[in-house]
Order: C-alpha cells, then structure tokens, then sequence
C-alpha cells in the first residue's frame, strides 16, 4: 500500500480530482491494473462528487503560503496515520480506484470498462477523452518526512518479503492458498484488451509484475496464517450456533457429501447441464475474439484479402495480442486461401497456430484439403501425409464431412481430395435420430401408430409459390406498404408537402452518398497500423446505396420526440447486419440449395400428398442429410457484437447529423433564407442519467405531419411470413428463410444462453413443439378490420382502445420565464404544464404509431395467408417473432386474426362459441358452462344486434372486457345460427381456454395443497372457484373488522373493495411482485375509480396491499413455502458465487443471466455511449435480482412445459393449437379434445417428482465440489445451501387425477 501512495503523492497534493489520482496509480505503478486495494476502497466510499468537493476544501484555490502548508501538513499527519494501520498488510493489492480505463479492442474510439461500486458517481465529467494523456510531473521540493517514512517502510516490507521466501524455500511442498476474492475481481473485464507500450517499458512492466507476483504469493502466505491464527482464537470464544456444527448436523452433512460424490463421479444430470462457464480470462477475452474474427469476415467478404492477411499476422506477432487468437480466427485466412488454391499459404498459417501453441481443428483440416482438392498438381502423398496427421491428432475423415460448415463448393473440393487417396470412400452421415431422455415425451416419439399429424390445407405447388414470395421479400430485406392513413381525403396541403419531401429526399440521397464516401476515404488513410480495427471493412459490405436508404428509412421512422442515440444506432447497426447476412447466404450459394430442399419439404405439409408420420424437424434434417453436397445451410454466419453495431451505427448516425440539411424558408417565404440542420444532437434526462438524443427539426415534424403519407416501410422480419417457416432444426437454424434469427431471446450482448444450448444432447420436443406453433397459418378477419380502420381514421376512441390522432392532443401551453408578471409558485405550475403536455403528445404518438403499424399491416395482408415463426425467452415461453402484428397483441389485434383453416361447428361448437363470448364479456366468471349458455341465449337479440349494426345500434359489445374480440365472436355466431345447418357451418374462429390463475395451479400442484387446489380450480366443482374473488371476500372481512374497531382508513374503505382491485396484485404475488409492486398495483386500481376520495388512496394502498398478502399467506400456506424454498436456495446460491441454473422437465437448460453491473464506456465523435452490463459472467451475481426473479421464472418454465407438452400431443391429434401463454385456442370443434389433452399433460409433467430432481440437480451442480474442511471461508455458506436443497417442502394430500375430472381447470 505504501508503495503506491509513494508513488502517487506528489501528484496527489497538485490536483484537486480523484480521477487524477487514479490515473496517477497507473502512471506510477503498473500493477495497480491487475490488482485491488481494500484501503482505496474505503477511503473511496463517498460519492464522487463529494470526494471532489472534500478533497477540493482540504486544499483551496486561492490561500497564503502559509495556510496552505499548514493544511498540507494536517493531510499529510491523517494519511500517515493510515498508512501506519494498513503497514501489517504486506500485501501489494491495489484496486484501480472505482473506474478502469483500458483501450477497446473495436474500431474508432473504443470502451472501457468502468466497474461502479456503491454511492459512485455516474458524472460524465469525471470521465476523460479517448486518447486523453495524463502528463507525469515529478516533484520539484525536497524530499519530505512523508518520503523518508514511506522509504523507511519499504525497505522493512523488503525485508519481511525476504524471510518470507526463504521459509518457503525450506518449505516447498506447503500449498499456497487460492487468489482472494479482491485480486479474482480485478481481472480485466470483458470488452478490454491490450495496451500498447513501448519495448522499455515493457520490460520494466516485466519486472514489475514479476515481483509483484513473488510478493503477493509471500503476503498471501503470510496472511493466511495470520488468519488461521485468528480463526482459531475465535473457535475457542465463539458460541454461535450457525458457526459449530451440533453432532446431527455434521453427520447430515457427511452423508450427503457421500452421496454427491457418487453422483458426481456417475455424472448423472451432467450430459444436460455441461459446464460452460469459463474463467474469467477466457471471458474476458471472448468479445476480443468476436470482434476480431467479425473484421477478418467483413475484409475477406469485400474481398480485401491484403488488409485481413495483414492483420492477422500483426495480432500474431505480439504475444500479448497473440493470446487472444484462437484456432478459428486462423482458420478464417486458411477458408481464404484454400478457395485460390495456394498450399503454401495454408502451411504457414499452420505454423502460425504451431507457434501459438494451438491445434488444428477439423476445419482446419478441411480448409487444407479443399487446397489440395482444387489443385491438380498436388501430389497424392502429400494428401495421405495430411490425413495421417489428422488420423494422430484424434480426427477421422468422417469427422470433416459431420461438423464442419461448408461455403459453396467447399464439400465437393474435401470429397474430391480425399477420394483422391481413398477412391472408395463415401461420407458416412447419419440422421441424428436420438430421443429425448425425457419420460414425459418417450412415448411420444416411439409410439406413433395413433398419431395423425395435420396437413396444411395447400397444394404442393401453391406452397412452393409461396415460398418463391417470400424468398424474394427476404433478398430485398425491406417491404413497403400502403397506409391505412393513406384512405383518407387527399387535400391540396397533403399534396404540396408529399412533393416537397420527395424533393428533399432525392437531395437528402446525393448529399448522404458523397458524405458517405468522403468518410469512408478518411478511414481508408487513419488508423493506417495493421494491428488496429476499424469501421473501413463494415462500410463496404453493402452497396453505397443502400447505406444511404437505410439512413432515410430511418428517418422517416423517427418519432417528432426523438429518439435515444443508443437505441438509433442498434437499430441502423442491426439493418446493416441482417442485409450482409442476406449477402453472405448469396455469396456462399445458399439460396439455392434452400430452394431445392424447402420444395421437397412442401410435400410432408401439403394436403395432395401422401400422408406420413413424420414431424417437419425430422423431414427437414432427413432431406438435409440426402441432399448432402454444397453448401452448408446452416451456422455459417457470426453473430457480431452488440457494441459493433452500436459503433457502426454511431458512425451513421454522425453523419446524417452533420450533413441532412433543410432550407429554413421552406413552410414560411417570411423567414431568413439559411440551410439549417434536420436532426439534431442533444442532451436530456432519464431519471439520474443523461442520455444522448437524436431529435428532428419541427419543420420536418410539419412537413411529415401534414403530407400524411401513403406508404411505410419495414423490415421483412416485421412482417408476417408469405410460406409456413423454415423448421428449427437446432439452435442457429430456422424461422425465416434468410433473415438470422435466434432460437431464444436475450439482452443485447448475453451469450450464456447460446452456449448452454450448443452443450445440451438434445432439444427435440422444445424444436417440434415451435414449429407446430410456426405452422398454423393465418388469415385476416376483413369486417372486423374495416370497422376499427374507420374510426381509426375519423377520431379514434380511448373507450375501444384506438387511438386518437395527434390534432386530439392536448396543446403545449407557452410562456415566457423571463416574464416578471408570474410568480415563482406559477411558473413551477406552468413549467409541470409544459412537461405533462409534452409527455402526453409523446404517449400519444407512440401509441398512434403502433396502431398504424398493427393496421397498415393487417390491411397489406387482408387477401393473403400467413404464418408467425416462434421462438422463446430464456425460460422457454414462445413468442412470435413479427413484432407488432400478431396473436400476443391487443384485443384490437386479437380481434382481427382467425385461422386460415376452417372445421365445421360440429354439434357442440355453437355452444363453445357462446361460452366463449360470455368469458369475453367478463360477466359470468362465477358460472358455470350450462349458467353461461343460458345468458348467451337471453342476449341472442343483443349478440344479432352488435353482429348487424356494431356503430350504430345498441353497442352491446362496447360494455365487453375484449370488446372487439366479443364483437369478432357475435359476428360468427350470427353467421353460424343464420346458417342452414349449424353443424356444417364452417368456422374459422379461434376459441379460448384460459388457465385458472395459472401460477397457482402450478404452486398447488408442486405442493399437493388441497385448499390451494381448490381454490384455482384443480379439484373439481360443480361452478369454477375464483381465487380472486375469494381474496376480495377474505380482505372485505378484515377490512369490517378493523372498521368496526374504529381504524378510519378500514372505514374510508367501505364498498370499494372488488374482485378488479385486488387481481393484479394476487395474479403476480406468484410470479414475485413485491409489497412496493403490490401497492403500486393497487393504488392503480383505487385511483381510477371516480368516487374514491384521492387524498387516502396512499394510506388505503398501503392498508389493502397488508391484507392481500396476509389473505394469501392463509390460503396458500404451500405455494408460501415452496417460493420461500426457491427464493433461499436462489438467495445462497448468488451468496456462493454462482448464478441459479435449472433444467426443465423437457431438458431445456435455463440460466438467470442476472450478474452485478458493469459499466462500459463506448466512445465515438458524437458522444461517449455509457452501456450498463448486467450479463457479464465476470462479475459476480446480482443475489437480490436472483432471488426474488427464481420463483417466478422457474413457474413460468413449467407452464411453458405445460403448453409444449399439450402443443406436441395436439398435433398428434391433428388439432389447430396456437396459445397465448397459459391462454390456449383451437377451433370450436376441437375444444374437448384439447381439454382433454391439457389436464392429461398437466397430470403427466407434475407426476414428476419435479422439486426433488430440482433439489438433486442444484446440489450435483453446485455442492459436489465442496470443501470439506470446516476453515474455508465459504463452508459455511455451502453448508446451508446443502442442508437447504436436501430438505424439499413437504407436500400435501391432493390427488393430482383429480384435474382429470375439473371442468374449471382451463375454461
């Protein structure tokens, strides 16, 4: 420690900012990036801000000599006296202060890494400029009493350090102890690399850490033993409990540690869970490992063959750099030169990776013999001397041909070498026919005698037009579409500012592609040196052009509020990756292979051909396998890095701000002829942060406004897909044709999901039941759709959830704050006017915008068939991937979608639609089926009458929960009872069965509760058990008991206490709301009724939340046991180190990517971007955020079971099932036939002794490498985490069969 402050002193007494002694630490000693100091820490608890302000007062600005000595003086007493306590720690563990400024491996400006710790500042002044030196001034005084001591130290810490190494000398076998927890955090973070230094002080860095690291081995020796010694002193004294183990305690202990050894030996559950996360330097260097390989692809794809080669060998000739190279970034040039032909070029890179201490992998291989395949004069012995090397490094020629991506002809090339030696030889390629080690699914996919998997009513050749469609929509990557806006009148306005835009945009386009090019000349000539990234490559994967329309699509899309320059440029960085993915799939002939295999898939899917029982996966792979030759279809495109995209965007960004100019004169003659700017570049608040903003002009806001215009483009991953989607086949393949997409959903930048799902054996009934989902199509319900497109364009209306158009917004009051006329208090009152009527317009623009989205596309796709690809989040619920116009949405949406395919009402389908339309209205919920019928029957005249004139009768419909699904529901009835046989009728409507509050059912079942079970319809009764009813009844009771006992809020709450209050609240108690969540719940609630008196809303949400939870604690006594079992688990788990993992019933591995933030600085010209990381498995995990999130994600990967379960067995059953969650829908004839399956299913999954396999999997995971010995620091903890997972709640006496036979379990 002394040391340190030695070397920082002089400039710490000449600066008044702490960011300055920070940068001195690594001027003046080197070590203090890789190392953490406990006493910075501390002396660094403060908030920035105040340390400035503190450290600026110890020494003033403008004092006599005199005084300032003097306070110096008293300083510099206080850090002696510090520095005498800290002299015992010989350690030298120094943290870099709180921020870490390390050069970025990407591009222009680059990243840091800023770990924020508690009560840090976030101020942005505080953070210097990329390529911001810090000068080194030495002290010109004499040297002081502060120096003479700190000398004096050293030399005595020398000393120690010397005896310390010769006891170690004498004894060699003692064990060092691991690094502590300070030095194991301070490894470099990811998303930092290497710095550049010159080769003196290189080996002066050299020396440095050399010592540092015999010294830090010495001191930790010396520390440890001084903690043994205290460890034993407090055994004798200490009397806790928790800290001495009783008798049956250790023995509990010792026997389990038996029995997770044996488990850990067998290695049980490992072939599901294979570990993935890797140490800290590997992680730390895999964003440098992405960022690489992506800029060697970028400059090998635009053909710059002399610029990868050179910047490959520049990051090969430096070890520093060399480490963060890996066998497949070589492979990369290896690709390059086996396509020319040239041998000799191969050889040396294999030499490269010789000297890089790496081995050659099967790509590497198979880029050599590709070489060797394409050149004729390549002898036959040097092909065979290949293959045995091969054979020694434990590859088979089998091995090539199964996990090696190939790119055009590369197969061929391999075929052609080998065979050359080998003329016999095929590849031998098996289907990979493995089933799921699942119980739940075995006989699913080994007994199929019965199943009947359902056809797409299509032809053959008319699936394979569709996909000739949606091909072509995908090459362009954009679709244009007309606007429902764009049926309105046309006036003279709308036409003068549609031609005015026109006119700027064909201008906007010249001035941005000149732009363009002057910019990307500069790159070509700065960051000339080979070692170093830049954004040259990624500008010239795409065509000028289409840079330069991506810019003005962009900002079309720009809302008049602006948007956040993080999120513009993600999106624009995103548009340039998806179109060079397109490119690529070109580039490498993947498109017509595609086409040759999707045309022989049609024909398991279309209905005039052979039926067969195969599920679309298998025939996928099936033909995949048969049509082996060229390209490989799948995984040969790398994903890039979020902060890439964010960087290339930045760069777009910067250059439509400075060069996307408008005359000021162009609405109003009157105004001063000048070229001002478009957008703009500034500042606002979110919350405590300050964000960038990119905001338009209000002159092209107007312009945009009035014109009105007649068309919007997309994306064509936006839009629904023209052909059923490509099967998932595995994690990196399916969905869109071209378009990437990933199998599972995460925050920009997370990874562990995608490597946890390369490692898991098999994924089969997670794929199948996604595509089922994919593969029911869709058509648009046109009545329905014309009738909410006409008030959309008249007025809207807040009551049916359209909304208003932008002239509806309340106006922005102005007012001048200069104007001595108001006062104080009235300006405060006009200036919240200006912001409330501000964020108004902004709400109301937003949702204007996503419902003209939702109907411009539901209008585009009015006379056409359609499907929704799926995927999933990371605990396995599925979502359709189209954003805005899908099943998930609204009412509005919901209300315009049926299925494409027909089935005849049958004779009970009339009868379901009436149930179904009563659920819809919200009215009978207490009912039963035959009780809900029987009012269906009653209104039959008001159900005619909304069906015959919706706007202008008695609107019936209006007063529904859902009220234009209810009105979709009248319309088929009508159409139905109308019919001559209503039987026969053939309905397209999707009817709903909606889980009883789902998470519940769950939680009861989990604990074999009865009383729970009962209560959410799990047991049968003769009318359906409202939970939250039941809760609103619990609280009315205590609520007229307090009342009675004279609590005035108990008083205040007379008659407002229903079943709507307190839903949400009991809905998401299940899925972890917390008391604050609660009461913001219901304060909700109490405000929007009108006769509640305003002033006691606080005081009676705080009140009712109390007694909702208490209410529940008394109903559910299970379900509170089991989440507070998950939440500790969680909360021990987190406090060990380790983020919570979790199989699935159906094998899906789930992580909980919630880790401590981290805080990245990316810095560009425009602005330097502050990225808050909450996924990097460097830090540790967030223990509050895994905790409270486990039980309710851990529900919610059993309901997303459940659905797959019924999804799989419904389409064995030749069912139409899509679902919304725990929300199923099929068609009214096939109702009961899906009833039966979900209560079978739901039996089937919690049969499963599923928290005892928890249990067994969270120890095998995480207690099978405990330590034993008592004196570890963390056995403690481990301990507790054992005995906790080893005792699972007890369960009840409910009969789970019993689900069988409830009709209100889903209704």
């Amino acid at each position: 420690m002394s040391l340190l402050r030695a070397c920082s002193l002089a400039k710490c007494l000449g600066r008044r900012s702490l960011a300055d002694v920070r940068r001195c630490f690594a001027d003046r000693c080197q070590l203090c990036v890789s190392v953490r100091s406990a006493a910075v820490r501390r002396i660094s608890e403060t908030p920035l801000y105040l340390q400035r302000r503190n450290i600026s007062s110890v020494i003033p600005k403008s004092e006599d000599a005199k005084k300032r000595v003097h306070e110096q003086s008293q300083l510099l007493d206080v850090l002696e006296a510090r520095i005498q306590q800290l002299q015992s720690d010989v350690v030298l563990d120094v943290q870099h202060a709180k921020v870490q400024f390390l050069k970025s491996p990407s591009f222009r400006g680059g990243l840091s890494s800023v770990r924020t710790l508690k009560g840090s500042s976030k101020d942005k002044s505080d953070i210097p400029k990329s390529g911001q030196a810090v000068t080194k001034r030495a002290s010109k005084s004499q040297p002081s009493r502060w120096m003479e001591k700190l000398s004096e130290e050293k030399k005595n810490k020398l000393k120690k350090q010397q005896i310390l190494q010769q006891k170690m000398q004498r004894n060699p076998k003692e064990k060092l102890p691991g690094k502590s927890k300070a030095s194991r955090s301070s490894l470099m973070p990811t998303s930092t690399t290497y710095k550049t230094i010159s080769s003196a002080a290189k080996k002066r860095r050299a020396a440095a850490v050399t010592t540092a690291a015999t010294s830090s081995k010495a001191a930790e020796a010396l520390k440890t033993s001084k903690q043994k010694r205290r460890d034993s002193k407090s055994k004798v004294s200490d009397k806790d409990a928790t800290n001495k183990p009783e008798d049956g305690d250790l023995a509990e202990i010792e026997e389990l540690e038996k029995r997770l050894n044996e488990q850990a030996q067998q290695r049980i559950c490992l072939s599901t869970m294979e570990r993935f996360q890797e140490s800290s330097t590997r992680s730390s260097c895999a964003d440098i490992q992405l960022s690489i390989r992506c800029y060697l692809e970028a400059c090998v794809f635009m053909g710059d063959v002399e610029r990868s080669q050179r910047f490959l060998l520049s990051q090969h000739r430096v070890m520093s750099r060399r480490k963060q190279l890996t066998t497949d970034i070589y492979n990369i040039m290896m690709r390059v030169w086996a396509k020319k032909g040239t041998l000799n070029q191969i050889g040396r890179i294999f030499i490269l990776l010789e000297e890089a201490g790496l081995k050659p992998n099967v790509s590497s291989y198979s880029a050599a013999l590709e070489c060797m395949g394409r050149n004729k004069n390549c002898p036959p012995k040097v092909i065979s001397r290949c293959l045995d090397q091969m054979k020694k490094d434990g590859l088979s020629v089998d091995d090539l041909f199964r996990e090696c991506v190939f790119r055009q002809d590369e197969r061929d090339m391999l075929l052609k070498a080998v065979q050359t030696v080998r003329p016999d030889y095929e590849p031998s390629l098996t289907l990979n026919a493995s089933q799921s080690s699942s119980p739940l699914v075995k006989d699913f996919y080994t007994n199929r005698d019965h199943h009947t998997y359902p056809k797409l009513d299509f032809t053959q050749e008319d699936l394979q037009r569709r996909f000739q469609h949606q091909l072509s929509v995908e090459q362009a990557c954009t679709v244009t579409i007309d606007s429902v806006e764009a049926m309105k009148p046309v006036t003279e306005n709308m036409v003068k500012m549609r031609e005015l835009l026109a006119e700027q945009r064909a201008q906007w386009q010249k001035v941005l592609l000149q732009a363009l090019r002057e910019n990307k000349m500069i790159l070509t000539k700065t960051n000339t040196r080979d070692y170093k990234l830049n954004l040259y490559p990624y500008l010239c994967l795409l065509e000028d052009k289409e840079y330069v329309d991506i810019m003005i699509q962009s900002v079309s899309n720009l809302p008049p509020s602006g948007e956040s320059l993080k999120i513009l440029a993600h999106d624009l960085g995103n548009r340039i990756y998806t179109k060079y993915c397109v490119r690529q799939k070109h580039q490498n002939c993947i498109v017509e292979k595609l086409q040759s295999i999707y045309g022989a898939y049609t024909e398991l899917l279309a209905k005039d051909t052979k039926v067969c029982n195969v599920l679309p996966r298998e025939q996928w792979c099936k033909l995949e396998m048969e049509q082996s030759s060229g390209p490989t279809l799948q995984g040969a495109e790398t994903s890039w890095p979020y902060v890439l995209m964010l960087e290339l965007g930045t760069f777009i960004v910067d250059i439509m701000v400075k060069n996307l100019k408008i005359n000021s004169d162009i609405l109003n003659p009157a105004y001063d002829k000048k070229l001002i700017p478009i957008l703009y570049h500034m500042y606002t608040f979110r919350s405590t942060r300050q964000v960038g903003f990119i905001k338009p002009h209000p002159i092209l806001t107007q312009m945009q406004q009035e014109a009105m215009e007649t068309t919007l483009t997309f994306d064509s991953s936006v839009m629904p897909m023209l052909c059923p989607p490509v099967p998932w086949t595995s994690e990196k393949f399916g969905a869109y044709l071209l378009t990437p997409a990933k199998l599972m959903r995460a925050t920009h930048g997370a990874t562990q999901h995608e490597e946890l799902l390369e490692k898991c054996p098999n994924l089969h009934p997670v794929f199948d039941s996604l595509n089922q989902l994919s593969n029911c199509a869709w058509r648009v319900n046109k009545p329905i759709l014309d009738i909410i497109i006409s008030i959309f364009n008249d007025r809207g209306s807040d009551k049916l959830d359209i909304p208003p158009p932008l002239s509806e917004a309340p106006k922005i009051p102005h007012f001048n704050p200069q104007d001595p006329d108001y006062t104080a208090s009235e300006k405060a009152h006009m200036k919240r006017e200006v912001i409330n009527a501000k964020k108004k317009c902004s709400e109301m623009h937003s949702l204007r915008m996503d419902a003209l989205y939702k109907l411009s596309i539901a209008h585009h796709m009015r006379d056409k068939l359609f499907w929704f690809p799926h995927n999933m989040d990371f605990r396995g619920r599925t979502y359709p991937c189209p954003p805005y116009f899908n099943h998930l949405g609204s009412d509005v949406t919901r209300a315009t979608l049926v299925f494409a395919e027909g089935k005849p009402l049958g004779p009970k389908g009339l009868d379901w639609l009436k149930i179904h339309l009563v659920n819809l209205t919200g009215l009978k919920k207490r009912s039963s089926l035959q009780g809900r019928l029987e009012y269906a029957d009653s209104i039959m005249e008001d159900i005619l009458d909304s069906a015959d004139d919706p706007l202008n009768g008695k609107k019936w419909w209006m007063e529904a929960d859902e009220p234009w699904q209810a009105l979709a529901c009248c319309m088929e009835i009508a159409n139905a009872v109308r019919s001559p046989d209503p039987t026969k009728f053939v309905s397209h409507f999707p009817v709903h069965q909606d889980g009883s509050c789902n998470g519940l059912q769950h939680y009861a079942a989990l604990g074999r509760d009865v009383i729970g079970a009962t209560s959410v319809n799990l047991m049968p009764c003769e009318v359906p058990q409202d939970v939250y009813s039941g809760v609103a009844q619990q609280v009315e009771e205590l609520r007229t008991r307090d009342a009675a006992k004279g609590l005035k809020i108990a008083q205040v709450l007379e008659g407002f206490i229903s079943r709507k209050v307190v839903k949400q609240t009991v809905m998401t108690v299940v899925y972890g709301v917390t008391r604050y969540g609660g009461r913001l719940q219901i304060e909700k609630r109490l405000k929007e009724i009108d006769e509640f008196p305003k002033d006691h809303v606080w005081d009676a949400s705080h009140y009712l939340t109390r007694l909702v939870f208490s209410g529940l604690k008394e109903m559910f006594t299970g379900t509170r046991e089991i989440q507070d079992w998950l939440t500790e688990s969680a909360r021990l788990i987190s406090k060990c180190g380790h983020t919570v993992e979790w199989v699935t019933p159906l094998g899906l591995p789930i992580i909980q990517p919630y880790h401590r933030t981290r805080n990245l600085l990316l810095k560009s010209t425009m602005q330097h971007i502050s990225l808050q990381v909450t996924h990097d498995t460097t830090e540790r995990p967030d223990t509050v955020k895994q905790k409270n999130a486990f039980p309710p994600n851990f529900i919610h990967s059993l309901d997303s079971t459940h659905m797959m379960l019924t999804s799989l067995h419904c389409h064995s059953a030749g069912l139409t099932f899509v679902s919304v969650h725990d929300c199923f829908w099929t068609h009214a004839l096939t109702v009961d036939t899906m009833n039966k399956i979900c209560r079978e299913q739901f039996v089937a999954l919690h049969s499963q002794p599923i928290l005892q396999e928890l249990s067994s999997f969270l120890q095998l995971r995480y207690c099978s490498t405990i330590q034993s010995e008592a004196k570890n620091k963390k056995y403690q903890e481990y301990r507790r985490l054992m005995l906790l997972l080893a005792k699972v709640p007890q369960t009840g006496d409910f009969d789970l069969q019993r689900v069988k036979e409830s009709t209100y379990f889903f209704s």
